[in-house]
């Protein structure tokens, strides 16, 4: 399971040129998952993401987590994530799960980020022609990979 993380002043999905999700202050969170992902890769990295202290304190740190600064959440399904490129120049998605499994490891991912974070959790739609639009803060863009848990 992999996840691009990035902090945001405010963040937002559309679909069909309606507006689906809106945060302000927060977590943009970009989610591929990988045919072999389980359980126990959403329960790691929801820990990882909850208190992931990436936003300033009174010092200017990144010493605060997205509770410490009351901030949201906005996850968003993304196969592509899991692209293989190293034969020609069109990319193979062959590594993501089918919807049969990544549905109910998405929906388990959102559960988890709400339960441990604490804050408002908002998503896309899974599957969805998603138009995602957002303002990266710093830029701040966090690579996490259950498979390679630094």
């Amino acid at each position: 399971m992999r996840l691009v993380i990035q902090r945001v002043t405010q963040a937002g999905v559309a679909i069909d040129g309606a507006e689906r999700a809106r945060i302000g202050l927060g977590f943009l969170v970009l989610v591929g998952i990988e045919h072999d992902d389980t359980p126990d890769d959403a329960e790691w990295l929801s820990g990882k993401l909850a208190q992931l202290r990436v936003f300033g304190d009174d010092q200017g740190m990144m010493n605060r987590s997205v509770t410490d600064v009351g901030g949201e959440i906005l996850i968003v399904s993304q196969f592509t994530l899991h692209a293989s490129y190293k034969k020609g120049n069109r990319p193979s998605f062959i590594r993501a799960a089918r919807p049969e499994a990544a549905i109910p490891l998405y929906e388990a991912f959102v559960a988890l980020v709400a339960q441990k974070a604490g804050v408002g959790v908002q998503t896309g739609e899974f599957g969805a022609d998603m138009k995602v639009d957002l303002v990266n803060d710093g830029p701040v863009t966090i690579l996490m990979d259950s498979k390679n848990r630094e």
